[in-house]
């Protein structure tokens, strides 16, 4: 932060002593000749000395971080300087047009063109590409509008230096050649071309930074980030984004639709991958996400999920199927192992009703099947098995391995006594082309088996992966 506030002082800085170095030349060439194409780049360069200060003032103010009075930082300093030079630029050009006016059509005055006057014009738009180009290169690189506009002023002092140059030429061929009079209006005429440019760049400015003062989007941003964030895993849709820019900085505040299933947790999850979307498509952002739950486009298992989050019941094993009497579902209900039959009863039987209620009459429920059981103590000791125990187990798991041709492998297998039955698991090496469910009826399997061979089994784990 530091590196850039100087580096935008410094182009700053040095743009403020261009512009009095080409008004102070300007104004002692364009006096004794009587231009008032070069006056008119005089009080041009004048303006862009005062534009030149006000940038100069308005970058260091507009890197102060945010604090409690400015919460979104000081950048519109930037766009309130660049507004501020636009109306210097207006005002001058008005001056310029009624002098060129009055010049053309009322009282001429004398040109007298000299080398003097061409060479301080050329030295102006070496001055002016220079700084013009050095601006440019800041601002875009730190995305400022009052290091933009300075570099507008500059760029725009090119075209007019070389408008002006053309006139003097015209007035000196005219003295040339007998034609003063009708030459000498080229003067004027090149003056008055001078304003009419700088008015068309100073409207723009005008525009874009009265744009920035009332918060309008970047064109076209709010549109990316919300495609963006719609693609993110976990966003059911994109209900709003509201985008301002302040300064240099973007802030983007979006809503989005998260399944109502998920957990607080999981939900703040998906507004963080929102958040990283955002950030890489605008890079300096600062974004809000505020996830609503929807159920819009919600499944049977979502709808199950969703009222069991809500009421805080702990539930796995879900299943449902349909049949001609209507649906049929199916879950594990885990409770305290302390808790009453009859308390464990009556929340089974709540959990029921609700589920009714939420999917309504239209799913025609034939039954709600809850089993319940023991939610599992949160530290078990355990002793591990001895190897001499261990061995027939392990023998018994590379014999079943070979009964399926997709298994590959057993490994990582760990056997533990936890006094009520005997822990089992391991890591099941399986063919990558498999689909998941194949996956799952093999592991399916592969567990029944183990306990058909095996009755003293307590938890079996079944790690699949694919074999490498």
């Amino acid at each position: 932060m530091q590196s850039a506030q100087r580096e935008k002082s410094f182009v700053a800085g040095t743009s403020v002593l261009a512009a009095i170095f080409l008004t102070a030349l300007k104004v002692s060439i364009g006096i004794p000749t009587g231009s008032l194409g070069i006056l008119a780049e005089a009080a041009h360069s004048a303006l862009d000395l005062v534009a030149a200060i006000i940038t100069f003032f308005s970058v260091r103010i507009s890197d102060k971080p945010a604090d409690d009075s400015h919460p979104y930082g000081h950048g519109k300093v930037e766009n309130i300087s660049a507004l501020a030079e636009t109306a210097l630029l207006l005002i001058t050009c008005a001056w310029i047009i009624y002098e060129a006016v009055h010049r053309l059509f009322i009282s001429a005055k004398p040109v007298e063109p000299s080398i003097w006057a061409f060479l301080v014009m050329g030295v102006s738009i070496a001055v002016d590409f220079s700084r013009a180009r050095a601006l440019t290169r800041v601002a875009q690189k730190y995305s400022s509008q009052a290091l933009e506009a300075d570099a507008l002023h500059f760029g725009t002092d090119i075209w007019s230096s070389a408008v002006v140059m053309v006139g003097l030429a015209f007035v000196f061929v005219g003295d040339r050649v007998g034609q003063a009079a009708l030459f000498g209006k080229a003067d004027a005429l090149a003056a008055l071309i001078v304003a009419l440019i700088v008015i068309g760049v100073s409207v723009r400015l005008g525009a874009r930074a009265l744009d920035a003062l009332l918060d309008r989007a970047p064109r076209g941003l709010a549109e990316e980030i919300g495609a963006a964030a719609a693609r993110v895993e976990g966003v059911r849709a994109v209900k709003s984004v509201r985008v301002r820019g302040v300064g240099n900085q973007v802030f983007a505040d979006l809503h989005i639709a998260v399944a109502r299933h998920l957990s607080f947790e999981e939900s703040h999850a998906v507004e963080t991958r929102v958040e990283d979307a955002v950030r890489a498509r605008a890079p300096t952002a600062d974004v809000l996400v505020h996830a609503d739950p929807s159920a819009e486009n919600e499944g049977v298992l979502e709808k199950i999920h969703a009222v069991a989050a809500r009421g805080h019941f702990s539930v796995h094993n879900l299943g449902a199927h349909w049949t001609r009497r209507g649906l049929w579902i199916d879950l594990d209900l885990e409770v305290d192992p302390a808790l009453s039959f009859e308390r464990a009863h009556e929340m089974a039987h709540d959990l029921e009703n609700q589920l009714r209620v939420e999917l309504g009459a239209d799913a025609r429920i034939a039954d709600v099947n809850v089993h319940i059981e023991p939610r599992d103590a949160e530290l078990i000791p355990a002793i591990e098995v001895s190897a001499r125990d261990a061995a027939r187990y392990i023998e018994r798991l590379h014999t079943l391995r070979a009964e399926f041709p997709p298994a590959r492998d057993c490994q990582d297998i760990v056997l533990q006594n936890l006094g009520d039955g005997i822990y089992l698991s391991f890591h099941l090496l399986l063919d990558p082309d498999q689909s998941v469910n194949q996956v799952h009826t093999i592991a399916e399997e592969f567990e029944r088996q183990l306990r058909k061979d095996f009755p003293e089994l307590g938890r079996v784990v079944i790690h699949t992966e694919p074999a490498s």
